[in-house]
């Protein structure tokens, strides 16, 4: 076990996973954090998923509790506030991990119901994690709060309304640093780009009825870095930098974790 987070409390939305042969990024971010010494509230709309990875936790050693909850609901975050406060007695770490993308597409595909779905999905799962969470760390004028976006923020694809929800949640991470530095919060967003993970590889190719190596290979040669996707462990590795003290000076700060895919708009 490492100490980055030796005596760290962080709740990590969104903690389970689609199944799939790899690992997600927020299975993998719990993971990370429980190993270098935080102890790990596990949150997702799926118990049993959330269950699965607290096991995974205490199987190392790591102490970790399950929550189900649903990430777009004031009320349900209010609840994972409490709990967690209750058995911890604080929170130093915010993690939000929830995303969804299916059934998108440009604007002469996409229907309002996938628009309305995306926005309110990607979106509200940031705001409403983050309005009863803040509070708390105000009160102990320290925090690291992490949002999840995508390079599909700033990169040119055909998904428009992820696109334009994971734009919002650079918005959001903007509009949060800054009002909240003066709390000593620290508020900082990945942009995963191109990732093996259960998500992006299950649901992508089953939507389009290609088989999963086929998608990988397409997916790999469009990576500039070695021709080669990113994993659950690429985005974990970045987020227990900026969730540790080691990134103590670092806020507001949209971090490509992409093997230089948003480096072509340059």
């Amino acid at each position: 076990m490492g100490e980055r987070l030796k005596g760290k409390i962080a709740v990590v939305m969104g903690a389970g996973q689609t199944p799939g042969e790899t690992i997600g990024n927020g299975r993998a971010s719990a993971i990370l954090y429980a190993r270098e010494g935080a102890k790990v509230m596990v949150v997702d709309y799926r118990l049993n998923s959330a269950e699965d990875t607290c096991q995974m936790i205490a199987e190392e050693g790591g102490e970790v509790v399950a929550f189900q909850a649903d990430a777009t609901k004031s009320d349900d975050c209010q609840k994972v506030t409490d709990v967690c406060v209750e058995r911890f007695g604080r929170i130093d770490i915010l993690h939000n991990n929830v995303g969804i993308g299916d059934n998108d597409g440009g604007l002469d595909q996409v229907t309002e119901e996938a628009w309305d779905r995306i926005l309110a999905v990607n979106v509200k799962s940031v705001i409403m994690p983050c309005k009863h969470v803040i509070p708390i760390m105000r009160g102990q004028r320290c925090g690291a709060i992490l949002n999840i976006s995508s390079v599909a923020a700033v990169c040119n694809v055909g998904i428009l309304a992820y696109k334009t929800s994971k734009a919002g949640v650079n918005a959001i991470t903007n509009q949060l640093a800054l009002s909240n530095a003066k709390y000593c919060i620290r508020v900082n967003c990945i942009m995963p780009g191109l990732m093996d993970t259960p998500m992006a590889i299950e649901g992508i190719s089953r939507a389009r009825g290609i088989s999963k190596e086929q998608l990988r290979k397409e997916r790999d040669a469009i990576v500039p870095l070695g021709a080669k996707m990113g994993t659950g462990w690429d985005i974990a590795y970045a987020a227990l930098f900026l969730n540790s003290d080691e990134a103590k000076f670092i806020t507001g700060v949209i971090l490509p974790v992409d093997g230089g895919q948003a480096a072509k708009i340059g």
